[in-house]
């Protein structure tokens, strides 16, 4: 994960604003329990005799090095157009007091109030706050706002979700999101043991550090609730859309792992404005691929018009805008997905008809004319050319040409279009199966062929079948038992060009995105009128999908840094013939950096591997590890983490390992072992 800056030809760099700032370092919030929360704080000079609304960022992810670069951006342009823009440290991270135990925890919300009412007694500020957060910070965002604090007016929340349970990093359709769930898990593992930095908190540093480094692995506890229940509905703002009174700017990309968000709050919220691009997980006016656009001027115009009051236009603007893309030929990473953007005044929209296609003889027909039985045996090492679960717009992120999957599944193909068409939504595929096994799971794989033949992955989605009827409670499968499933797949917006085909692809395996079944399934699908592919496809709008328009990208001046090791990235997939071995590591170095203002320096190490044997799903194996280094040339502190996890029939098997080091001595090291019994995976 690296929070960076990409150099842009296209994005000008603002150096010159309407109000002169001023930068507040290391001011220091209260809690009402005595903790204190670290802030930086960016304004105009002015301010008090000229108070300001008030713009938060809220996250665990250390404002003084590791967002630095990031923040430099963004908190001094919204500053300079007449904000407070406030960066702060969660408990327990970053300079902030105490330790982080997990995520998204009431004490994270309570926490966010007590700001809340801090900023309100600032004499710079009018009371009016917005949040703004990409990731946890678009997550906390809706969870904050779902409080109703009097002071927060209005929220804009990128890559985010309203379900923790059903569309984040831990499960996906009922199964286990095995490239995910321990590799989010030990990434925070590592994050959340870094250190305060002694020169602004003092000596106590050291003592709240070992605190830190006692903190028992996320995994655990994400483990240890399969199912939907309680813990996952704390935070999950889909529990009652209704919490939410206060405008939504909800943003994503179609690259990014969250898509699929924007279509629910757009929905369900009482106001919400929603923006789909190109995008990987990041901000519009960095991400890749392009067209990026001039976000930070969209985020002006929001924040003008429910902060100050001024009428910017905002409630005349379209309720939902996406972009279109272009068909590509299948590559790991674009610099650039060519396309159009579209409105929509609601969703679900008008514009968008499901069209039917049916299953016959290897074929998708848009008539049922077929009662064949498809027999879908387990291959285990299907889905390893499936990308990453979320990229982040890194090399090797996407996924490979489908042709290297699709001989590992059951492949049903469309004749080729005689006309090109636009989808928007969801592609659901219907099916009518048994199972052999008591527990199983399906993927399905939406693919786009080309005239030449590459396969370029549009969307899939996968459920596991022990949660036909509830992810709360699930049942045991019956064996032989006819069943009715639907599986959504993940949003999409693409034209399909003339002359073009689509595939679906289908397989009860889908590793590593899918912990597989504890043994293999045959899955046993029937083609009659109850089986088939459903699409999202819309019709344009030249009237008004012409008139969007947004302005070029344009930042603050990025703070200096010098680059002391360049990132570097590898991903390699391997294939022992004699044991049949599957094995897919991941690499990234992200690179260390220097930054001049504060002398510190920070940088990190990450390598994921992925194992399966064909034949053989209690073989899955997935271990990752870390190295972080954070400091400064008197001070300098290291982390290593390693995090394992296996299964048999009946559990799960977590193993997390962290070393530390302080000034090159080892000061701490400790082994967690923990198992958990599986529960319908």
């Amino acid at each position: 994960m690296v929070f960076n800056v990409s150099d842009s030809n296209d994005r000008k760099t603002i150096t010159e604003f309407p109000r002169e700032i001023e930068k507040k370092d290391h001011v220091w919030i209260p809690m009402s329990d005595g903790t204190k929360l670290a802030a930086t704080i960016w304004l105009p000079k002015d301010a008090a005799e000229n108070p300001v609304p008030v713009i938060l960022e809220y996250l665990p992810y250390r404002k003084d090095d590791f967002t630095a670069i990031r923040d430099s951006i963004r908190h001094p342009y919204f500053a300079g157009h007449g904000y407070a823009s406030i960066r702060v440290d969660i408990r327990g991270t970053g300079n902030s007091d105490g330790f982080l135990p997990d995520e998204y925890l009431k004490q994270e919300h309570d926490d966010a109030l007590e700001v809340f009412d801090w900023i309100n007694e600032q004499s710079w500020a009018t009371g009016d706050v917005g949040m703004i957060g990409k990731s946890w910070g678009g997550f906390n965002g809706l969870q904050v706002a779902a409080r109703q604090h009097p002071a927060l007016k209005t929220i804009i929340t990128l890559c985010s979700t309203d379900d923790r349970y059903a569309d984040d990093v831990h499960y996906r359709g009922g199964n286990i999101l095995a490239s995910d769930m321990l590799w989010w898990a030990s990434t925070m593992f590592a994050y959340s043991a870094r250190p305060q930095d002694p020169e602004v908190v003092g000596e106590g540093w050291k003592e709240n550090w070992l605190e830190r480094l006692k903190t028992t692995p996320y995994v655990n506890e994400w483990m240890s609730h399969q199912t939907r229940d309680d813990y996952w509905k704390h935070g999950s703002i889909n529990e009652d859309y209704s919490d939410i009174q206060i405008p939504v700017f909800t943003v994503s990309g179609w690259q990014d792992g969250y898509t699929d968000a924007v279509f629910r709050l757009v929905e369900n919220l009482p106001y919400a404005k929603g923006l789909i691009g190109p995008w990987a997980h990041e901000y519009p006016e960095v991400a890749t691929p392009d067209p990026t656009i001039g976000f930070l001027q969209e985020c002006l115009r929001w924040w003008d018009q429910w902060l100050k009051g001024i009428d910017t236009g905002v409630k005349d603007d379209p309720k939902f805008i996406t972009w279109i893309q272009e068909n590509e030929l299948p590559e790991v990473n674009y610099d650039e997905r060519p396309g159009k953007w579209v409105v929509d005044s609601s969703w679900p929209s008008k514009n968008v008809n499901e069209k039917h296609f049916w299953l016959h003889d290897g074929k998708l027909e848009s008539e049922q004319n077929s009662n064949e039985k498809v027999i879908v045996p387990s291959v285990q090492e299907h889905g390893y050319y499936a990308g990453v679960f979320c990229p982040f717009g890194e090399p090797g992120d996407l996924p490979s040409d489908q042709r290297f999957e699709n001989g590992k599944s059951v492949v049903f193909t469309t004749d080729p279009f005689k006309e090109s068409f636009d989808m928007l939504g969801h592609p659901m595929f219907d099916m009518e199966f048994t199972v052999d096994q008591e527990s199983a799971l399906v993927a399905v794989r939406l693919c786009d062929k080309a005239p030449t033949g590459e396969s370029t992955l549009l969307s899939w989605g996968m459920l596991n079948l022990n949660h036909l009827n509830s992810h709360e409670h699930p049942e045991t499968l019956e064996p032989g038992k006819k069943y009715q499933a639907s599986i959504k797949l993940n949003s999409v917006g693409q034209t399909i060009p003339a002359g073009h085909s689509l595939e679906v692809a289908i397989s009860p395996t889908y590793w590593p995105q899918a912990w597989p079944s504890p043994k293999p399934v045959t899955l046993e699908i029937y083609a009659g009128e109850s089986t088939k592919v459903r699409l999202p496809v819309r019709t344009p709008q030249p009237e008004v999908d012409g008139a969007v328009h947004f302005d070029s990208p344009e930042t603050a001046q990025v703070i200096d840094r010098e680059i002391l090791r360049t990132e570097n990235r590898t991903r390699n997939i391997s294939h022992n013939t004699i044991t049949n071995v599957w094995l897919l590591e991941d690499f990234s170095d992200e690179g260390e950096r220097l930054l001049p203002h504060n002398g510190l320096k920070h940088g990190s190490i990450n390598k994921n591997t992925y194992t399966i044997q064909s034949g053989n799903p209690l073989a899955a194996k997935a271990q990752c590890e870390w190295e972080l280094t954070v400091g400064r040339d008197d001070w300098e502190v290291k982390l290593i983490t390693n995090s394992e996890m296996t299964s048999d029939n009946d559990t799960f098997y977590l193993t997390n390992t962290m070393t530390a080091f302080h000034n090159g001595e080892q000061c701490f090291q400790n082994t967690w072992k923990k198992e958990i019994p599986r529960v319908y995976q």
